[in-house]
């Protein structure tokens, strides 16, 4: 395995930069890293070489967390791309997608049952799903502008399934 760098979240893993991942082989990498850099195996060595086993440590774990999250990856393929969308205020433009998400929310609102909730969960990871397949398809065209509304949209739907978790918390608790 390459020496761990830090300027590149894939790199790190010695993994290519790409949209889809074999979330497998990423978690073996990181075990394997993970116990390498642990800053136990450093505890008797100088204080610089405890602090950068320390950093190196903080890194890893930004990185995987990271790359294991397809949207949050999405993002970061993103910004190695000068696409920065973390803290932006830019609103989506496409309205078929606005009004998808009103029609989600008002019928998340009306659901009183298990069933709902499945079915609502259902068509929020098939819509997902079809995000995730659109990303991969923009990215690999290097339309990173519409691969950015991509990530927008799919930002929305990652909070649309924690909504329907804590629904179904709420419901559970009757």
């Amino acid at each position: 395995m390459a020496s761990p760098s830090p300027s590149n979240h894939f790199a790190f893993f010695d993994l290519p930069e790409s949209f889809e991942l074999d979330k497998d082989e990423l978690a073996s990498r990181y075990r394997r890293l993970a116990a390498a850099l642990h800053p136990d195996r450093f505890a008797s060595g100088s204080e610089r070489d405890r602090a950068q086993a320390l950093a190196k440590t903080a890194m890893l774990n930004d990185a995987f967390d990271t790359l294991r999250h397809a949207t949050r990856r999405a993002e970061y393929l993103l910004s190695l791309n000068g696409v920065e969308l973390a803290d932006e205020s830019r609103t989506l433009k496409d309205t078929a997608f606005l009004m998808q998400q009103m029609e989600w929310r008002e019928a998340l609102m009306d659901i009183e049952d298990a069933d709902g909730i499945d079915a609502m969960r259902k068509t929020i990871l098939d819509a997902r799903a079809a995000l995730h397949q659109e990303f991969t398809s923009l990215y690999g065209q290097q339309d990173f502008d519409a691969a950015a509304d991509t990530v927008r949209k799919l930002k929305f739907v990652d909070k649309m399934l924690i909504e329907i978790e804590r629904l179904e918390e709420s419901l559970l608790d009757y």
